[in-house]
């Protein structure tokens, strides 16, 4: 008897932290992995080789999101190569404060088409290999662009707001073959470098009383796209109960 082909994900942004914990949980979930990096060659190496020590067929592949031509032409030949693909996540995102009075548009547009143009451009370019495989988006929100507005990130929080919203807009698009849903985080992975202080204070408003983990995200990302076959259109809020507060 032939055995069905094994499952394949693409991990955006799939060496560190988030990325890294979603393609491990896909890996030991039996998933074949690709996972696409920018900078982080080191680390997008060894991930891909801890995949593969869970039996993963795994690669790392070189992806500037920041490059519409390159995303394009990569989602292309990939959609050629592949033909089918069961999930794609979309994770890699810039995140930097822009203090108001100090926004350029060049950081403003590096946001725009990394967090929101970038991920639109890639699931269209695959949405041939998608609807073959009746496969899944998923794409990284953020719980505080979700009707709670922050200061100093006004370049991030338009650009997720503008993610959110190709969610809604690509699960009507792709429907009935292809769920689009989305993850909406509150801190799951503080950045390097953040005041202690900064810290204390909001998880001190986590109704949970505790941080998030990428794990959190992993398992998440995972039953979008195996048990969650009724959703889409739906970004889920991952924050400990914090815009509650």
């Amino acid at each position: 008897m032939t055995r069905p082909p094994r499952s394949l994900a693409l991990v955006t942004g799939g060496a560190r932290r988030v990325g890294r914990a979603i393609c491990l949980d896909l890996a030991q979930s039996g998933c074949d992995l690709i996972l696409t990096y920018r900078t982080s060659e080191t680390e997008a190496i060894q991930t891909a080789a801890d995949c593969r020590a869970l039996r993963a067929d795994a690669r790392a592949e070189r992806l500037d999101l920041d490059d519409l031509d390159a995303v394009e032409s990569f989602g292309r030949e990939l959609a050629a190569d592949r033909r089918r693909l069961d999930l794609l996540v979309h994770n890699a995102s810039v995140y930097e404060r822009t203090p108001w009075g100090a926004i350029g548009a060049k950081e403003a547009m590096e946001h725009w088409r990394i967090n929101a143009l970038a991920p639109l451009l890639l699931t269209q370019a695959l949405a041939p290999a998608l609807r073959e495989a009746g496969g899944v988006v998923v794409a990284m929100c953020d719980a505080h662009t979700l009707g709670r507005a922050r200061r100093r990130y006004a370049a991030y929080s338009m650009s997720k707001a503008a993610l959110a919203e190709m969610v809604h807009t690509l699960a009507r698009e792709l429907a009935p073959q292809v769920r689009v849903c989305g993850i909406a985080p509150g801190v799951v992975a503080w950045p390097e470098q953040v005041d202690p202080a900064e810290i204390e204070a909001y998880e001190s408003r986590i109704p949970l009383k505790r941080p998030g983990t990428p794990e959190d995200v992993a398992r998440l990302v995972r039953f979008l796209w195996r048990e969650g076959t009724y959703l889409t259109g739906e970004i889920i809020r991952l924050d400990g109960g914090r815009t509650l507060t």
